[in-house]
């Protein structure tokens, strides 16, 4: 007895997994979420317009149930979920989705507001005058056809597409691996670049950019990016776009006015998109924002009331592009099947020359199937033409002999077909008139054949045929149409409006005061410096200043670090103020030992007590976060104690040796962090104080309670990281050039 093959076989996990893995990559990529660079259609979509083209749902017949066409489609088509086939027949016919809609929905379809379709049982739909031009020439036998999934039907592999509906409507898709993500693009643009193409077979990206000019999303907006911009994007097929909202400033007169949104970028939900607004104006994250409403009904009309009439609009909606979704990115990536069923990313010049490729193609194509149509015509009304010039014979045969047919072809040389057909003529055709029109058909057909014939045998002809078509195609869907004027615009802005401190705060004069045991506070208005505040037991004054609510204020603590603190968030002068270790991260064993406010464009001079130091630029002092920025390396026992602002030629420094150095600020070199070089030597003892000024003024310091300056400078000048000689008389006992 013969051993049967065994039912179970051994094989390697990692290997069988692999192997399946793979299949389901590539049915993933092919078969479902990349599009085909020809038609711009995945595999649901082509079957979806095919099943209703099926069901004779063209544009100017009925609506049928949208439940009869998910049947049809996954019955005979596409062996998937309902739920995925209606999904995307919604989104075809969905006007904010797609640039030009490829189905004609009737019911609740959705809304821009991210309100869901109806259930298919209750909406239906049709096809548009753009889908039965995509599939003009299904016919002619334009395309291949393919067997379906069980062998019983047939669909096209590819659709004919006399419109570019990859670019058109675009496409995105999350495929094993990949990904695509084609913007939409107005037709009549997309035609000129064709033209231009063909004409232009080498055109350069740059050139067909700029007739393309990018994107034209259905819901409008406005486009920021540079053309340069734009052009690398395409020429690589990946990149971004920077779309944001439509709006105008609508005056309500005496000098009120509220700003008026009217269209949002593409892919943003217009309810989300509310909400987040109304959720950052709750969180008073929106200074200059007093209230927002949606007044829409068909067209969008978002409506944004001002803080106050003085806000200015541009710098109110620069804080709403950047804190919400009135300015998006999308993230272009041209990923595509080409012709083989290949994935790859393309740039705008192979996505172009691929589609007119195709067209070329699908013209050859039904030019040979409209050949081979004529060709037959013209065999059986030849036939017919001799049957008229043999009449009495022909009916003679026919009434006397048995087998007429093969008689009359042996007598007139006629084909089988030939014959056949005047077998089946009927006795009306007999009469003179019909003679005359067949004769007619006849050489209308020939003169056709001729035509056929020299496009089929000329190139040059077979390109000029494909850009006709195009012709057609951008005057039957161009820019003349309603559906087909651009919808989203290109702004010059060449630089975001920048969004300063001053615009969201109220600018207001404060006095910010510091305790050697680090509680802050701000106090309105400027108060005398030399006031006498109260702080707590055992405190007292570290520095007190004079600023702006719109100011920084920076401090330095003897670690050699650098804090930044905005004044409108120093808490008022009520009380004692806050620890300031609640606001910046100090850490215990560290002090503030300088508090200024922030000045664009100054330098300063930072000191450690040890008589080191250099030169640093305000780039280097703000921090961005409440840990701090580290700018001085110091030694063991080494604290950071000065910084001082450069505002003259000449610095002083004076130590507790009592022993006062003048230099010149040049010889300090400025640095962006480190330890620094010696300013002044000591045997014993540290620095005590610094001071920087103009040499044609002279150095100051008190002297018996009035401040004295001193202008000859020569028995102190010296260089840098010299000893200096003894203070002049009256210097005051703490060896600094202002604190008794």
């Amino acid at each position: 007895m013969p051993e049967t093959e065994p039912k179970i076989k051994d094989v390697a996990l990692k290997e069988e997994l692999s192997k399946r893995y793979l299949s389901y990559a590539m049915s993933t990529i092919v078969s479902r979420s990349l599009p085909d660079v020809r038609d711009g259609l995945k595999p649901v979509h082509r079957r979806l317009l095919y099943a209703m083209r099926q069901l004779h749902l063209d544009p100017k017949t009925g609506y049928k149930k949208c439940a009869r066409v998910v049947g049809d489609v996954i019955g005979k088509y596409h062996p998937h979920g309902d739920t995925g086939v209606y999904g995307a027949m919604v989104r075809l016919a969905q006007d904010f989705s797609v640039r030009y809609p490829l189905v004609d929905g009737q019911g609740n379809f959705g809304n821009i507001d991210g309100d869901g379709a109806a259930a298919m049982r209750y909406t239906e739909a049709r096809l548009t005058d753009f889908a039965m031009a995509l599939m003009e020439g299904l016919s002619d036998d334009a395309v291949d056809f393919v067997d379906t999934y069980d062998g019983e039907e047939q669909e096209p592999a590819v659709m004919p597409a006399a419109v570019p509906n990859l670019l058109c409507n675009g496409s995105t898709g999350i495929a094993v691996g990949m990904a695509t993500n084609i913007p939409t693009h107005n037709l009549s643009e997309v035609c000129d670049a064709l033209l231009y193409l063909i004409e232009n077979n080498e055109a350069t990206d740059e050139a067909l950019v700029s007739r393309l000019k990018g994107p034209d999303f259905p819901t409008g907006g406005v486009i920021v990016d540079s053309f340069e911009s734009i052009v690398n994007t395409y020429k690589q097929g990946k990149g971004s776009f920077r779309i944001r909202a439509k709006w105008e400033k609508e005056d309500l007169g005496h000098g009120q006015y509220q700003i008026v949104v009217r269209e949002i970028p593409y892919g943003v939900v217009k309810s989300k998109l509310i909400e987040r607004i109304a959720e950052l104006l709750n969180e008073k994250k929106l200074p200059l924002l007093a209230d927002i409403r949606d007044e829409s009904a068909q067209d969008i009309r978002i409506v944004l009331e001002p803080k106050t009439r003085t806000v200015d609009a541009d710098m109110l909606m620069a804080l709403l592009f950047k804190e919400t979704e009135l300015e998006t990115k999308f993230n272009m990536n041209m990923n595509v099947l080409d012709a083989d069923c290949v994935p790859r990313v393309m740039s705008i010049g192979e996505v172009l020359r691929a589609y007119l490729k195709h067209r070329f193609e699908v013209l050859k194509r039904r030019s040979n199937h409209r050949l081979s149509k004529i060709l037959a015509r013209l065999e059986i009304l030849s036939g017919y033409l001799t049957a008229y010039l043999n009449l009495d014979e022909i009916i003679a045969i026919i009434r006397q002999e048995d087998d007429p047919k093969t008689v009359m072809m042996a007598k007139f040389n006629l084909t089988d077909n030939q014959a056949e057909a005047i077998l089946n003529m009927k006795l009306k055709s007999l009469r003179k008139l019909e003679e005359s029109e067949i004769r007619a058909e006849y050489d209308a057909l020939n003169d056709e054949k001729t035509e056929l014939l020299a496009l089929l045998a000329d190139e040059h002809k077979c390109w000029l045929a494909v850009g006709e078509e195009i012709k057609q195609t951008k005057e039957r869907f161009g820019k003349k149409t309603a559906l087909g004027r651009r919808r989203t615009e290109f702004s010059a802005i060449t630089q975001d409006v920048e969004i300063t401190i001053d615009a969201l705060v109220e600018k207001e004069p404060i006095t910010v005061i510091l305790s050697e045991k680090g509680w802050i506070r701000a106090m309105k208005g400027y108060v005398n410096l030399s006031e006498d505040f109260k702080f707590k037991e055992d405190d007292r004054l570290l520095k007190a200043i004079h600023a702006q609510t719109t100011d920084k204020i920076v401090l330095l603590d003897t670690s050699g670090k650098f804090f930044t603190l905005q004044a409108s968030d120093i808490p008022s002068g009520r009380g004692f103020g806050q620890p300031l270790r609640l606001m910046v991260d100090l850490a215990n064993n560290d002090n503030i030992t300088e508090m200024f406010v922030f000045e664009p464009g100054a330098s300063y001079i930072l000191a450690s007590n040890t008589g080191h130091g250099f030169v640093v630029d305000e780039n280097h002092i703000i921090a961005q976060t409440r840990t701090g920025r580290k700018i001085m390396n110091l030694a063991d026992g080494e604290k950071a104690q000065f910084c001082v602002k450069i505002t003259g030629d000449m610095v002083a420094v004076v130590g507790e040796n009592r022993k006062l150095l003048i230099f010149k600020v040049e010889e300090i070199p400025t640095m962006a962090r480190g330890r620094g070089v010696t300013l002044q030597k000591y045997k014993d003892g540290q620095m005590t104080d610094i001071e920087v000024f103009d040499s044609n003024v002279g150095f100051s310091y008190n002297r018996s309670g009035g401040v004295t300056v001193e202008k000859d400078l020569m028995t102190w000048l010296g260089h840098r990281a010299q000893s200096g000689k003894l203070v002049p008389f009256g210097f005051p006992k703490s060896n600094t050039f202002f604190k008794e």
